[in-house]
């Protein structure tokens, strides 16, 4: 991770999460709202602002659009590992999403959006092999991962053991399973969503490790949603709806 998060709504959500100890405007940046909710979000949190030269931008971040903040660690968001899973205060029925093998770091960001709207209490991501927590990431998580707790491990498949330790019903997602999401509700209690990757999907090992393997029925000729799709619709269409209060 560079130190940076860029982009106005990363930002803004990035400076909220109390990790942001700089703002940075390029002179001259075109008033808009989003920049006035970057102003107002460090006003409320006295993070201090800067305006600097577009070019000294262009060095921290081509892909800025007027606008940085840096920020307190290197990676703000992966501050977890695998021996924290077993002493989180997870609520009775709290909810975690896994990532097994996500290459992409659209695709990272746009699963953990999803997971933080949905009110999940962690995310589980691998070390190797899979997409590290960059400013693209940060982007496309539209500052989601500034918030969300992520825990970054080195084995999946032992992760969930702890998941399970802890009262957790590991389900993964798998094209090929027998199980449809409309064909039983998710399980009451702690659930653990697996996402395998984008192309491969779950690892030998980890499909193993699952409790239990639904499928998100496809009707149309595409055979396959992206993982960050697939995530959603799992979340929204079978995890929640099994939620109290839902």
């Amino acid at each position: 991770m560079s130190g940076v998060v860029v982009g106005k709504r990363a930002v803004t959500e990035a400076v909220r999460s109390g990790k942001v100890c700089e703002v940075l405007v390029a002179r001259g940046a075109r008033d808009s709202q989003g920049l006035r909710e970057v102003l107002a979000a460090a006003r409320r949190a006295s993070v201090p602002v800067r305006e600097v030269p577009r070019i000294d931008l262009d060095a921290l971040a081509p892909d800025h659009r007027g606008v940085v903040a840096r920020i307190e660690e290197a990676e703000p968001t992966a501050d977890l590992g695998e021996r924290d899973l077993a002493s989180l205060a997870f609520a009775a029925d709290a909810f975690v999403v896994v990532l097994d093998g996500i290459e992409d770091p659209q695709n990272l960001g746009a699963a953990a959006r999803s997971a933080e709207a949905a009110g999940a209490a962690a995310l589980v991501t691998r070390v190797h092999r899979a997409a590290p927590v960059t400013d693209a990431a940060m982007r496309a998580s539209a500052g989601a991962l500034a918030h969300l707790p992520h825990a970054r491990v080195a084995n999946i498949a032992r992760a969930i053991v702890r998941l399970q330790d802890v009262g957790f019903t590991v389900i993964g997602l798998d094209g090929e399973a027998e199980v449809s999401v409309y064909d039983a509700p998710c399980p009451a209690g702690r659930v653990a969503i697996v996402v395998g990757s984008e192309g491969r999907g779950m690892s030998r090992l980890v499909r193993e490790g699952c409790d239990l393997l639904v499928a998100l029925p496809m009707r149309g000729r595409v055979a396959s949603l992206n993982a960050a799709a697939a995530l959603t619709a799992a979340l929204y269409g079978y995890v929640l709806p099994s939620r109290p209060g839902a």
